[in-house]
């Protein structure tokens, strides 16, 4: 026999577990749909109720980033995983350095409306979580419900497209449904105007080149991946005429952002502008790639229910830098609007990649004959809780605003483009 008696030290943090719909310490809710269908269940964060546009991720992960991500302002966000919160919320703050952009998550705030899960993880484990998903949303005034059938919902959706909605909370819940007038439809609104930042400011002042950000609601592993990449980054608003100050630039990029893109034609106009008379790169992501195509002379079109999730396949159409034609990569997407697929492509642009599920346009370019480097894509290259396939596009960038500035520097430099197209796009591929 053992004279020693052994024992396990106790657990600091339990395992996560979930919070029963049924259970008494959460007040009830509903979400209500515009289309006439309601959903019950129980109430955490938050105790108020909202208007929203309802919409869903099928990403599994990375619930914090996508609640962050100002993409997803004024909209009610449905997660099709079942548990969401086990790992909780980590300590949102970091330094502002080379290597950092102040935040961890990709905000300081919760963007979205409200959250929609199956069940929500009472109990959290997670070595750098300081608080639970049902804390934090109720700090940052955002409402959730659990106990939804959220399978249901996402077929909802995908049927008969985003919907607007209503999470109706505590003695809200026993009300009936609000009228079809009622309904409040974010997107009439200027979002992008909501969340860019109000002024200029500067990270990593110290980069040995100067890239501007047209700021839509930058995500900040945007920013983030700019200046781990050595770039001194100006964030500017929108709206902000950017060809008063392009000669102090190297580069220019355009961020994502939440709505419609035809609230931001002034950008587009002034964008144009550049396209017409600045040889310097140009980037866009999500809504700055939308804006690059409206500049360059194509339409923007709302989708049934867009592309959210980190699982969306794109198929490269041409060759450039270190992306390769004819592979399929899978990207993080967040958007309800994309670009007209048309024949022909504007004079000066070609389709750079296409949407392997729906045929969706993914992403433009300059073509080699224009003389001009500028590319845009729909998804999210920089990813944050996704796959990491096209994340040396940012180095592309680098690469690209580097070689431009030699060149500036020395007239007696001979370089060639990192992004320089190898392969055009099929016709065949426009014509799908």
């Amino acid at each position: 026999m053992f004279r020693q008696i052994y024992s396990l030290p106790r657990l600091s943090r339990s395992f996560a577990s979930v919070a029963k719909s049924s259970g008494l310490s959460l007040p009830p809710a509903a979400l209500h749909l515009k289309t006439g269908q309601s959903f019950h269940g129980r109430s955490f964060g938050a105790p108020k109720s909202i208007f929203g546009e309802t919409v869903f991720s099928t990403s599994i992960t990375s619930y914090t980033e996508s609640m962050t991500d100002p993409s997803y302002r004024g909209q009610i966000l449905v997660f099709t995983t079942p548990l969401i919160g086990n790992y909780g919320v980590p300590k949102n703050s970091a330094p502002f350095d080379s290597q950092d952009v102040g935040v961890v998550l990709e905000s300081q705030n919760v963007q979205c409306a409200a959250v929609v899960v199956g069940d929500v993880a009472e109990k959290f484990s997670h070595y750098a979580a300081v608080e639970s998903l049902a804390s934090w949303c109720k700090r940052h005034d955002v409402p959730g419900i659990t106990g939804v059938d959220t399978r249901a919902v996402t077929r909802l959706l995908r049927d008969q497209g985003t919907t607007l909605g209503r999470l109706a909370v505590g003695s809200d819940a026993s009300l009936p449904a609000p009228q079809v007038h009622e309904y409040w439809d974010p997107s009439l609104e200027n979002l992008v105007d909501q969340v860019s930042t109000k002024e200029p400011y500067i990270l990593n002042p110290s980069g040995s080149i100067k890239i501007a950000v047209l700021d839509f609601g930058a995500k900040a592993n945007i920013l983030r991946s700019l200046v781990r990449r050595g770039a001194a980054v100006t964030v500017l608003p929108w709206n902000y005429d950017f060809n008063s100050v392009r000669d102090q630039y190297d580069g220019l990029f355009l961020s994502n952002g939440p709505g419609d893109p035809a609230h931001c034609m002034e950008a587009a106009l002034n964008l144009r502008r550049t396209l017409q008379e600045w040889s310097k790169p140009v980037f866009g992501i999500c809504m700055g790639h939308q804006i690059i195509g409206m500049a360059a002379g194509l339409d923007a079109y709302r989708m049934t229910f867009g592309n959210r999730g980190h699982n969306q396949p794109v198929l490269a159409l041409a060759s450039a830098g270190s992306i390769k034609a004819g592979r399929v990569y899978v990207t993080s997407q967040n958007h309800q609007y994309a670009l007209k697929l048309q024949d022909p492509f504007p004079q000066g642009w070609e389709p750079f990649f296409i949407n392997c599920n729906d045929s969706s346009v993914e992403g433009i370019k300059s073509t080699a004959e224009s003389g001009k480097s500028v590319w845009g894509v729909q998804f999210h290259p920089e990813s944050a809780g996704g796959p990491l396939d096209t994340i040396e596009m940012f180095g592309d960038f680098i690469a690209e605003c580097k070689m431009h500035k030699q060149l500036a520097g020395n007239q007696d430099v001979v370089a060639e483009s990192p992004m320089k197209s190898e392969t055009a796009a099929p016709r065949i591929a426009i014509a799908a």
